[in-house]
């Protein structure tokens, strides 16, 4: 195909006025942003216009925006969130990537497929996409939350699966030969071992000083960073490992030092920007000339994914003790194919393992199942909300319910706390030390496990779940407090006491006045705002001498 323009740059200039407009339309039509970049790169692709001549230029910004995506959520994890979430993001990892690809495997059978072919779909059905999960929750402000971190630990697990499915594809490809496999296999993780404890080194005695210096210059700083996850993402994928996972090191590594705020700022318009690119090219790598014929099992498949990955991600969570609305809004993270199937389809198909029509299939489920899951991810509190009542079977009873309960009749309570975290264990803390019984509410099973060795009674449980609210014991409460920042939350606790009855005071927290006047609106007789209370101490302490 001849091309439409006679430059790179007048053709770059073009893709970006297009997505502008795309993309205003989309905001106007209150469609996500993701869904119409994709529509971009269908419609600058091979298959409408054929304007994206310039695939090297596209698919290299596309990387960039990649690596930053990666290392800014790096930065946003400590190792105490490593190591919290390590069982629960090995657990529902491989437990959902075993589900998915054992049931995915027959229902490719049972649409007549070869074995090999059905093998390929089913592999393909597993993975997730981080690149688009890790964007939706970061626009949404959950990666810090619960569910957000599970998702991002259990992502993690799937991109080392993607690895070694890669290795032994390899392998087959080259002869059918496997005695070779489990060699390359323990070298991969001899490799990966030898790659974090170098990295460890860096962050123990040298990152930290550097960026001392460094942060003389916050350009300096920034243009380090940017250096530095790139560097980290190419290391990665020549040792072995993806990309994905060598930037999202690169982002742990500065995670402990003061700057990683400033420099995570500092990075997310860049960040959004070559992001663009990289939906740009997954639309543009579409095409569409050999869908038709795909439609009936695409449609199939990707039912299979949106409904049956968060069903065993909710199983899994839920026997693990995690509350039903955790269990859902993880779940619903991992209900689309990622970009890696793709590429284990384009692997397949170079190797002659799988045809044209099966790669066609493989790229339509992902355009369903991508497009579909934005909008699940993006409305999941209203979806929570209307399935709410059909999802206590994915939720453990737990004895220490009842139990808690016989505690409660001896010891009267004055004051019910909802969150844990940093702000509420510090309000539950100072309650205590006042004289205060305390009775406090967390959906995070670890930090029940850690609140259980205070003196205050500790109970799992939800806000948003009125039929929880209805096992509390809100006669004769004083206060009841929530220091959790999210507004849906505090706004459903607000309407749930009042459904039930509880006449005693609320005190909540809010981030922005904003916030804070709807709250009292809805009922609210206290707004706690730690940051604004932190400074009208700290300067009332400067001058109170």
């Amino acid at each position: 195909m001849t091309p439409i323009f006679s430059d790179v740059f007048t053709e770059m200039a073009a893709l970006l006025l297009v997505a502008a407009i795309i993309g205003a339309i989309g905001v106007r039509l209150r469609q996500p942003l993701i869904v119409a970049f994709i529509a971009v790169g269908i419609i600058v692709g091979p298959s409408v216009l054929g304007w994206v001549s310039a695939n090297d230029q596209v698919d290299l910004l596309a990387k960039m925006g990649i690596a930053l995506l990666l290392f800014v959520v790096g930065l946003k994890l400590d190792l105490h969130i490593i190591r919290t979430m390590g069982l629960v993001a090995l657990a529902t990892g491989l437990g959902q990537v075993i589900f998915t690809s054992v049931v995915g495997f027959f229902i490719a059978i049972a649409l007549g497929m070869s074995t090999i072919s059905a093998l390929y779909v089913a592999v393909a059905l597993t993975f997730s996409s981080t690149i688009i999960i890790v964007k939706l929750l970061s626009d949404k402000r959950e990666i810090d939350m619960l569910h957000g971190r599970i998702a991002i630990g259990f992502l993690i697990v799937q991109d080392i699966v993607v690895v070694l499915v890669m290795i032994g594809l390899t392998a087959l490809g080259e002869g059918g030969d496997t005695s070779n496999l489990g060699q390359e296999a323990i070298e991969v993780l001899l490799k990966g071992g030898l790659f974090i404890i170098a990295i460890g080194l860096l962050m123990r005695y040298v990152l930290t000083p550097l960026l001392h210096q460094l942060a003389k210059s916050p350009e300096l700083m920034v243009l380090f960073a940017i250096a530095w996850a790139v560097a980290l993402a190419a290391a990665g994928a020549h040792l072995g490992f993806s990309k994905e996972v060598g930037a999202f090191l690169a982002g742990v590594s500065l995670a402990s030092t003061p700057y990683r705020e400033a420099i995570g700022s500092r990075l997310v318009s860049l960040r959004d920007f070559l992001l663009l690119f990289f939906f740009i090219d997954l639309g543009a790598g579409l095409d569409l000339a050999i869908l038709g014929d795909q439609i009936v099992p695409a449609i199939l498949l990707s039912l299979f994914v949106l409904i049956g990955n968060p069903l065993i991600v909710m199983t899994i969570l839920g026997l693990m003790g995690y509350h039903k609305r955790t269990g859902f809004l993880a779940g619903l993270t991992v209900a689309q194919i990622s970009e890696f199937s793709l590429i284990l389809g384009a692997l397949g198909l170079s190797l002659g393992h799988i045809g044209t029509d099966t790669m066609g299939l493989i790229t339509l489920v992902g355009l369903i199942t991508i497009s579909v899951s934005t909008y699940m991810i993006l409305y999941s509190r209203p979806l929570y909300e209307m399935l709410a009542p059909w999802l206590g079977v994915f939720e453990r009873k737990r004895a220490s319910r009842d139990e808690s309960n016989d505690k409660l009749e001896k010891n009267q309570i004055d004051v019910i706390l909802f969150g844990l975290g940093r702000f509420g264990s510090g309000i539950a803390n100072e309650l205590q030390q006042r004289g205060y019984q305390v009775l406090a509410v967390d959906l995070d099973p670890d930090l029940i496990r850690q609140a259980e060795e205070d003196s205050y009674e500790v109970r799992y449980g939800d806000a948003e779940d009125p039929e929880f609210m209805a096992t509390l014991p809100l006669d004769n409460i004083y206060w009841v407090i929530s220091s959790v920042r999210d507004q849906s939350i505090n706004l459903a606790l607000l309407h749930g006491l009042r459904e039930h009855g509880y006449r005693g005071k609320v005190a909540v927290t809010a981030h922005s006045s904003k916030n804070a006047k709807q709250l009292q609106n809805a009922g609210a007789n206290k707004i706690l705002t730690p940051y604004e209370d932190a400074a009208f101490e700290a300067v009332d302490k400067l001058f109170s001498d």
